[in-house]
């Protein structure tokens, strides 16, 4: 008859030995992709980070959010590049960034973030219903925050198409021709077709040219076209619509034929006006006014410049009205 084991029963093993059993087995090697796409997953879940991407982001690595990422012996240091929805508060959007990949990267990975860089490099409007969510403008835990007042941020003016363009058109299609020649002289030298070569030729007769009367007019012509494109590159762009404001900040763009067509319906509102026409420059708002006539010239010029000085007095400048009043 068998004697009955006495083997200690099988059980748990201690922790201090699996410890030492993984260490010789071998080691754990993080990639630096790896805690990339923790850092990534972890931004998305913060409100007010938004993902966006388009055209050749996925190939360029372009899409947002995005991180580079630098691993030590035991540390990880991150620059993370996001979109964030606007508006929002960026210092509580930085707060509860900074929280979620700290913990989310030291959980899964094990290694502290001794260094976080936040970089917004981009943005996306609100939908609406979300404008007021407070998910984006409190903590959680913690009381609402109450909005901060925001300065109002003034627009670009709209500017005329530079005067550099036509020149830029011209060199993009003497571009264009140039690599079109190039191409042809490639197919004669590989004896794709045969023809005379054009490159070589002109270069042959410009080997063979000497002084000639016409070289000056030419070399003028040069240097005034040089002079002609440097000044249509530095000119500044005149601005074509006029800034309608409320304050010190601009909130629409007129036409100078907006405003023209503004101006002659008011004052074509004012009685004994029979017509308005009305020009519009840089300095000056001028109303042309057909009166009927039994109303005194005099009245028809004020009441005209009555009813047209309101919406002139929003104008970012300050043009000077001048009426005529014909019989």
């Amino acid at each position: 008859m068998a004697e009955p084991s006495t083997a200690p029963p099988a059980g748990p093993r201690d922790d201090a030995a699996l410890d030492d059993d993984a260490a010789q087995r071998g080691e754990l090697v993080i990639k630096e992709r790896a805690v990339v796409k923790i850092a990534v997953a972890a931004a998305l879940q913060v409100p007010g980070v938004v993902k966006q991407s388009g055209g050749l982001s996925r190939l360029t690595g372009r899409e947002l959010p995005r991180a580079d990422v630098s691993t030590g012996a035991d540390a990880v240091a991150i620059n993370l590049y996001i979109a964030v929805q606007w508006p929002c508060h960026l210092d509580l959007l930085n707060r509860r960034l900074r929280a979620q990949v700290h913990r989310q990267v030291e959980q899964m990975t094990g290694m502290p973030v001794i260094e976080l860089n936040i970089v917004v490099v981009g943005t996306e409007s609100a939908a609406p219903e979300d404008s007021g969510a407070d998910s984006l403008y409190s903590e959680q835990g913690d009381p609402a925050v109450p909005p901060l007042p925001v300065a109002p941020i003034r627009p670009r003016t709209p500017r005329a198409t530079p005067a550099a363009v036509p020149a830029a058109i011209i060199v993009a299609v003497a571009a264009l021709g140039l690599a079109v020649v190039a191409a042809r002289e490639l197919l004669i030298m590989r004896g794709t077709f045969a023809n005379a070569p054009w490159i070589r030729n002109t270069a042959q007769w410009l080997g063979r040219l000497h002084w000639s009367d016409w070289i000056v007019p030419v070399a003028v012509a040069a240097i005034v076209l040089g002079i002609v494109l440097i000044v249509a590159a530095l000119k500044p762009r005149p601005r074509t619509h006029l800034p309608l404001a409320v304050g010190d900040t601009p909130i629409v763009w007129l036409r100078p034929t907006d405003l023209a067509r503004n101006s002659s319906s008011h004052a074509n509102t004012v009685p004994g006006v029979l017509s308005a026409h009305t020009t519009v420059d840089r300095k000056h708002v001028t109303v042309r006014v057909v009166r009927t006539e039994s109303t005194p010239a005099a009245d028809v010029a004020i009441s005209v410049r009555e009813a047209v000085e309101p919406t002139l007095s929003l104008l970012g400048t300050s043009p000077e009205l001048r009426v005529q009043v014909k019989p």
